[in-house]
């Protein structure tokens, strides 16, 4: 089986993929904090790197963590990082935190966070950063000149495995920003080229290579026989930019993140061909991101980051608060958009291009939970397309990355529906994905590069 990170495990040895001594230990229902209590334990216990990997490799960690749970209080400790800022010993390590973002409507929850105060009410002073483009997300994000980010979902994949980037970097999911809320906009003198079949030739934008905007475009072109690689091109545009190419005829169209594509309708450039929910209801888009060492090393910091974005995330899926949300964040601070655009996209009340106002009120939602099949599509996609060039484990690289029991504790505290299982069973393109015969799924591909 393949390596999953190139790294060794925390107790100094290296294992088959994805495998972790101490995070494999019995489940304690705290995620990602009771795991980072786990290792403190017996790094603390054989402090000694030789004796802790003997003792791990002689009893494994499960035995070492229950003789341990006799002298050590790990069960209070467990539960009071689960409970975060809400206990006595749970305030931030961290309070002046700088959170980067792409001026799009994906990142609602992180940028209306701030004038509506949902950080601090958790204790935080966060700064969020508008960003040029995503590659500059990532090279502050891994320089640790941000603390946490917006990011593309499939963006921790791919940071993690070492894709992309020189070396592997840990990074994860630890909630999901918006579901939906995409679109494929055409420039306007092509109204009469609606089929994907007549797009040989075009050329196309998606914001960054590891992007379900990428992977939803090359499945729609593919469906239709049209090879990606060879019958179109496609390029990363940030997607602030991509509007002013439609217009100077750089592109013919672009798969990319709203307020974008409303922007084409209202400065008459473009119409939208078709929402993306129409491709994948409930595909990801964009995601809050941190360092797996932020969850280790700051671990209260985490939590109150963690509900604050949960809890906007939750705000920011209610219809009713669409409008003010919409006010919020449509100035020059933040998405610096027209409010007639922003609303638009918020409230699915909107005009697409074609002379048709439409009513969608499921355009674009908020849903903070990462689903683990979530991660394994992305991982499918990577594969089909060469990104990734090895096989890995599916199931472990997901679990490693979407983090979603941490989410669904912070959720289930709010009196959030927690979805009993990680992994659904979807509906792509009209084709059913079962993320557990990522296989077979791979197998079905006609046009595929791997």
């Amino acid at each position: 089986m393949a390596q999953l990170f190139n790294r060794l495990c925390d107790c100094g040895t290296s294992h088959a993929a994805g495998f972790n001594c101490v995070e494999q230990a019995p489940g304690d229902g705290t995620g990602e904090l009771g795991r980072a209590v786990n290792e403190a334990a017996i790094r603390a216990a054989f402090p000694e790197a030789n004796t802790r990997r003997a003792m791990l490799t002689a009893f494994g960690a499960g035995t070492l963590l229950a003789a341990l749970e006799g002298v050590l209080p790990l069960g209070n400790a467990r539960e009071a990082l689960a409970q975060g800022s809400n206990t006595a010993t749970g305030a931030p390590e961290k309070r002046d935190l700088k959170i980067g973002f792409i001026p799009i409507t994906c990142a609602t929850p992180i940028i209306m966070a701030d004038p509506m105060g949902f950080y601090r009410r958790q204790g935080l002073n966060v700064e969020v950063i508008r960003t040029a483009g995503w590659a500059v997300i990532r090279d502050r994000s891994i320089a640790r000149e941000y603390d946490a980010a917006h990011m593309l979902a499939p963006m921790p994949v791919a940071m993690s495995l070492g894709v992309g980037v020189a070396n592997p970097i840990p990074f994860s999911v630890a909630a999901i920003e918006n579901i939906n809320g995409q679109a494929i906009t055409l420039a306007n003198k092509h109204r009469d080229k609606r089929d994907p079949k007549d797009w040989r030739g075009f050329r196309f934008a998606v914001p960054f290579d590891f992007s379900i905007h990428n992977y939803l475009l090359r499945a729609y072109v593919a469906e239709a026989g049209l090879d990606p690689d060879r019958d179109i091109q496609i390029r990363a545009v940030p997607p602030p930019e991509m509007v002013a190419n439609l217009r100077a005829d750089n592109i013919d169209g672009f798969l990319g993140p709203d307020p974008f594509n409303q922007r084409a309708v209202f400065d008459g450039v473009g119409f939208i061909h078709i929402l993306t929910r129409e491709l994948w209801d409930g595909h990801p888009c964009c995601a809050f991101a941190v360092p797996r060492s932020m969850i280790t090393d700051t671990p209260n910091t985490y939590a109150a980051l963690l509900r604050a974005i949960v809890e906007a995330t939750a705000y920011s899926d209610n219809q009713a608060n669409r409008v003010e949300v919409a006010n919020a964040i449509h100035g020059p601070n933040y998405l610096n958009q027209p409010l007639t655009v922003v609303q638009q996209v918020l409230t699915g009340t909107f005009a697409n291009g074609l002379g048709q106002v439409v009513r969608q009120p499921n355009r674009i939602g908020f849903d903070p939970f990462p689903y683990h099949s979530m991660a394994v599509w992305i991982l499918t996609q990577m594969r089909r397309w060469n990104q990734l060039q090895r096989d890995v484990d599916w199931r472990a690289v997901a679990e490693q990355t979407f983090l979603a029991l941490d989410a669904g504790r912070v959720m289930r505290d709010l009196g959030m529906a927690v979805p009993a299982n990680p992994m659904r069973v979807e509906t792509i393109l009209g084709k059913r994905f079962d993320p557990t015969q990522p296989e077979a799924y791979m197998a079905s591909f006609a046009i595929k590069r791997n």
